[in-house]
């Protein structure tokens, strides 16, 4: 029997409701919206698709959206005045610049800038760390936070269970990892990261109660490294060309879905899947960001 499907899109669909709820009743409360700022540096297009959703999203929430462009040349010291501004400006809650960042630009200089009360992405080291240690007021990463709402909203048990994590990233794997391991829904499982250059990779995902692949490697994850019933959580999206499609190329996942389906119990779609997902705690960092900021002032 093919494995059940868990909509993201469904699920992040809900989630905004019980957001625009809670925007409402802090607009009520503070008499001013929750606001986000998203930066772009340089004119990269899917960068710039990317700083749209988040925007829209946003705004449908009935957010404060304020989104700045800038050139790609700039300096990273003007950057730096950039998000010291928004730091000061009490409109905004939420800080988020887009990566990738021009050459010029030291990355970890710009993301440790960002206040950690401000830093809705959770990429800063004091939020890394807040996080690591089950720090409930840390603001975490938006993907592998979605990942988690996903597995406890669906019902999922991750006590006890063997998580198997593909893909070391800052952004996502590692982060996913420490989720994994602290305690409460969502967490207490025994967890095991794996990374792409992993000697016998299949050996270690065949163990996985839990898959999370995020290798950034289309298929990377076929039916025969994976055991009967297990869950499968896709975040990789990658492009992948495709002359029958009118964009000339298509979105897939890091897992051969077709064949997966068909031995897993529950897997993630891509498109459709995490992705959705991302956007939607961004969603929730921002409001959570913008309660806490309040509490701080009051």
């Amino acid at each position: 029997m093919a494995a059940e499907i868990i909509s993201g899109t469904e699920m992040a669909r809900t989630i905004r409701e019980e957001l625009r709820i809670g925007v409402e009743e802090f607009k009520r409360s503070v008499g001013r919206p929750p606001g986000l700022a998203t930066v772009l540096v340089g004119s990269d297009p899917a960068s710039q698709a990317y700083v749209r959703m988040k925007k829209r999203a946003a705004v449908d929430l009935g957010m404060y959206s304020r989104q700045i462009e800038l050139d790609r040349e700039i300096t990273e010291d003007e950057l730096l005045g950039w998000i010291e501004g928004l730091n000061a400006d009490p409109d905004i809650h939420g800080i988020l610049v887009q990566l990738p960042l021009p050459p010029q630009i030291r990355k970890n200089r710009i993301l440790e800038a960002i206040h950690p009360a401000k830093d809705v992405d959770g990429f800063h080291p004091i939020n890394v760390g807040r996080m690591a240690v089950g720090d409930p007021a840390a603001l975490a990463p938006c993907t592998p936070l979605g990942v988690v709402e996903m597995l406890v909203r669906s019902g999922i048990q991750t006590r006890g269970r063997h998580a198997v994590v593909v893909g070391r990233s800052d952004i996502v794997g590692k982060p996913m990892g420490s989720m994994l391991l602290g305690t409460g829904p969502g967490g207490d499982a025994t967890v095991t990261v794996t990374h792409i250059l992993t000697q016998d990779l299949a050996s270690h995902t065949r163990m996985a109660d839990i898959l999370i692949v995020a290798a950034g490697h289309p298929s990377l994850i076929t039916a025969d490294m994976v055991k009967p019933g297990v869950v499968v959580i896709d975040v990789g999206v990658n492009r992948v060309a495709d002359s029958s499609r009118e964009k000339g190329y298509r979105l897939t996942g890091d897992v051969a879905f077709d064949e997966v389906r068909e031995v897993a119990s529950v897997i993630t779609p891509v498109p459709g899947g995490v992705g959705p997902m991302t956007i939607a705690m961004l969603m929730s960092n921002t409001l959570k960001a913008a309660r806490s900021l309040n509490r701080a002032m009051a």
